[in-house]
């Protein structure tokens, strides 16, 4: 599972059980994403969590990157025994706007900002899926 999180929307992808296809799941309200991620692992099989990890050009921080630090500690309190990867997710909302572009969405549709997140959290899976089954 990628979460992509913000702080009023959280994108969420899942991926097939072969890990070969991430496939954008939904955007969660930032604050319901727990209740949210107990239900979901309690019905399905998740054998690992990536999250992405705000960060500028220059590999510093971003305004976001404290907010995705605080979501991490308590993902792990209350998750201990799920594991977690970080990963970067430099330019994925840019990547996501440009595929819905490319999908032929109209204007309203790519203003949706919980779609941009649920298709950027679905580039952050398929990189990393890429990047560990080259």
């Amino acid at each position: 599972m990628a979460i992509d999180y913000g702080l009023k929307r959280t994108g969420l992808a899942v991926t097939d059980p072969l890990q070969i296809i991430a496939t954008g799941l939904t955007t969660v309200e930032s604050k319901q994403l727990t209740p949210y991620l107990k239900d979901y692992f309690q019905k399905e099989q998740v054998e690992m969590v990536i999250i992405g990890e705000p960060r500028n050009w220059d590999d510093s921080a971003t305004h976001a990157t404290p907010l995705v630090e605080k979501f991490v500690k308590e993902f792990v309190k209350l998750f201990p025994s799920m594991p977690i990867r970080r990963v970067d997710e430099r330019f994925t909302s840019k990547m996501a706007k440009a595929a819905m572009l490319e999908m032929g969405l109209k204007k309203m549709q790519r203003r949706n900002k919980a779609l941009v997140d649920e298709i950027a959290a679905t580039i952050m899976l398929q990189e990393f899926m890429n990047s560990i089954n080259r």
